[in-house]
């Protein structure tokens, strides 16, 4: 795909000017994933936002289809989004449902869906991964580097209005979520790749294991890393 760079710009600027009508962030972001639909001309996007439990949830998609691939992959704790959040870097794939032993859940469940091919990148604060701009095609594609560094730049728009909505207090409920990813990152980070070496494991593996102990455990994700730091374990 061809990205028109001057139309990519005007687009960028013109999105991290928007204001919510309403006074509240998520319009506008439903704005910025709705606008990335037509700039790229991609089947559908959706964002993903860390939540207390530094776990990704569900923030906003273009269509079903993307709302389904966006809620299965909180859910399972597998796929691009997933990955590119722990990992920090963007994650492609040619065809979701062809992935089924790497991502076995999610590559199931979009087989009844007109999602095949799927590029996650993150989106940060203050270098800080706190979510994922995530968008798709129905067919398979080989994601080229012109649409990864474009969409990465597009990620910068969702990361400028987060940070603005911070300022001005209109984040709401979102705001919680930011500062405790913000605050625990560099814990769970370092419980990661604690676990990494101590078990042989990879960081997505290593992150779910600290995202499973914390659900069973009904406490967050960075108070389990911290007990894996302090006591050389995840909880017994």
């Amino acid at each position: 795909m061809s990205i028109d760079d001057a139309a990519l710009a005007e687009s960028l600027r013109r999105l991290s000017r928007s204001p919510g009508d309403d006074g509240s962030v998520i319009p506008v972001l439903e704005q910025v994933v709705a606008a990335c639909v037509d700039l790229f001309g991609v089947g559908g996007a959706g964002l993903l936002i860390a939540d207390e439990q530094n776990v990704l949830s569900y923030v906003a998609a273009s269509d079903g289809p993307g709302r389904i691939l966006e809620k299965v992959e909180t859910e399972s704790g597998q796929g691009p989004c997933t990955e590119a959040f722990v990992t920090a870097t963007v994650v492609t794939t040619r065809d979701v449902t062809a992935e089924g032993e790497r991502w076995p859940v999610l590559a199931a469940a979009m087989a009844d869906q007109p999602v095949r091919a799927v590029l996650g990148t993150p989106v940060r604060l203050g270098g800080v991964p706190v979510g994922t701009l995530d968008v798709y095609r129905e067919q398979p594609h080989e994601w080229d580097a012109s649409e990864v560094a474009a969409l990465a730049r597009y990620a910068d728009v969702v990361s400028s209005t987060l940070s603005a909505a911070l300022r001005a207090h209109t984040a709401g409920e979102l705001s919680r979520q930011l500062q405790h990813a913000l605050d625990y990152r560099v814990v769970i980070e370092r419980a990661v790749g604690f676990l990494m070496a101590k078990e042989s494991l990879d960081s997505v593996t290593a992150f779910n294991a600290l995202r499973l102990a914390a659900r069973s455990r009904r406490t967050k994700i960075g108070a389990v890393a911290e007990h894996v730091l302090g006591e050389g374990g995840l909880p017994a």
